[in-house]
């Protein structure tokens, strides 16, 4: 996938929803619960039970209508197994400069985790896409504005980690250009319900603190 084509589609809402920990089972009524809340984007961690699976049949349920992302993705044969069944982009929570290279090798999009301005560059010189910013408690939006004053305009930040409803305009203002939700969207014993009104409350603080603030993205 072209990283113009995956920004495109993020653009409409740049929610990228975390299922850490997801069954096989659950995951299509969760993805698809997302999706009727506007969801356009989700990632199922390696460390979850039959990630791979999960991956796999998410691409079958939506095809290009949702992107679909593999997480904790650590080493270049876990490359190798989620791009075998559709996946689109590949999420790690460090910079591996073998992992970001086999990546691009599949045409998913790479999207290393960073904690410093260091890490970020030398992700990018491995051909990174975007930069997860991890753990997002630890660079805050003032810290994250200074680093979006030094790295490259056209490079997304997407923090991951801690991320709440109410913090998505703060961030947005400083310069992030998605974000990731774990388990203030979805936990394991989190209701279809309540899963439906966590992403829908997110859509809301998307829409009210982002959509029309700050720089143009």
């Amino acid at each position: 996938m072209d990283v113009g084509m995956w920004k495109d589609k993020l653009r409409k809402l740049p929610l990228v929803a975390i299922l850490r920990g997801i069954s096989l089972d659950e995951v299509q009524p969760v993805a698809q619960v997302l999706y009727h809340s506007g969801f356009r984007a989700l990632e199922i961690p390696l460390n979850s039970k039959r990630a791979v699976e999960s991956i796999g049949l998410c691409v079958s349920e939506f095809g290009t209508d949702m992107l679909v992302g593999a997480g904790t993705v650590l080493d270049v044969e876990e490359v190798k197994k989620v791009e075998q069944v559709g996946c689109q982009f590949a999420v790690s929570p460090n910079v591996d400069a073998s992992v970001i290279k086999a990546t691009k090798k599949t045409k998913m999009i790479s999207v290393p985790g960073v904690s410093t301005p260091s890490e970020a560059f030398m992700a990018l010189a491995s051909g990174a896409d975007a930069l997860k910013v991890f753990p997002a408690e630890l660079v805050t939006p003032t810290i994250l504005k200074a680093w979006r004053a030094v790295l490259p305009k056209d490079i997304w930040l997407v923090p991951v980690g801690g991320i709440r409803p109410d913090l998505l305009g703060s961030y947005w203002s400083a310069g992030a250009n998605a974000f990731g939700l774990g388990s203030a969207l979805f936990k394991t014993d989190f209701s279809i319900t309540e899963i439906r009104n966590r992403s829908l409350a997110f859509v809301d603080h998307y829409e009210s603190d982002c959509r029309n603030v700050g720089q143009e993205k």
